[in-house]
């Protein structure tokens, strides 16, 4: 059975769109039961290939925002090269998962408390056992790497 997570079809595809689109991130929706390009885990994940992000109305939210925080981190030629794995180190991955955190909130219908629940249903591991007690107890490392290189004021204006 499927984790009770929200998908693409449980919120407007246009605010999601939106959102992603203020970074240069292309949003391509897909019909249902089509295998998704990019998807580095298959089945309903999100794919990603170059800058164009494809999900289906099933595609958790949680995986869109994944893949899309990953583009967000990834350089110009990391960018150019980029089709199905972003090729990211450990403190790479955390700082993927504070920022998908973060655009949560930028999606109506998501927001951070919606996110945590979901990375928890989902499997996502942190140490300290929630996504919520890492973001907010454990995840300095994280801050910082989207810090030194600008990625937290392009999310976060007046950080």
């Amino acid at each position: 059975m499927k984790a009770a997570v929200l998908r693409l079809a449980d919120v407007d595809a246009a605010d999601l769109r939106a959102v992603l689109g203020e970074y240069g991130l292309a949003l391509e929706p897909l019909p249902a039961g089509v295998v998704i390009p990019g998807s580095y885990w298959r089945d309903e994940e999100a794919g990603l290939i170059g800058g164009v992000l494809y999900l289906r109305p099933d595609t958790p939210l949680h995986s869109a925002l994944h893949e899309a925080s990953h583009w967000l981190c990834l350089d110009a030629v990391r960018r150019t090269g980029l089709h199905t794995d972003a090729g990211s180190d450990d403190i790479e991955e955390c700082a993927v998962c504070y920022l998908q955190i973060l655009l949560a909130d930028r999606v109506p219908g998501l927001g951070r408390q919606r996110m945590w629940q979901d990375m928890d249903a989902w499997g996502y591991s942190f140490r300290l056992g929630s996504a919520r007690a890492w973001f907010e107890q454990d995840a300095e490392d994280a801050r910082a790497w989207l810090a030194s290189r600008g990625l937290l004021a392009f999310v976060e204006p007046g950080c």
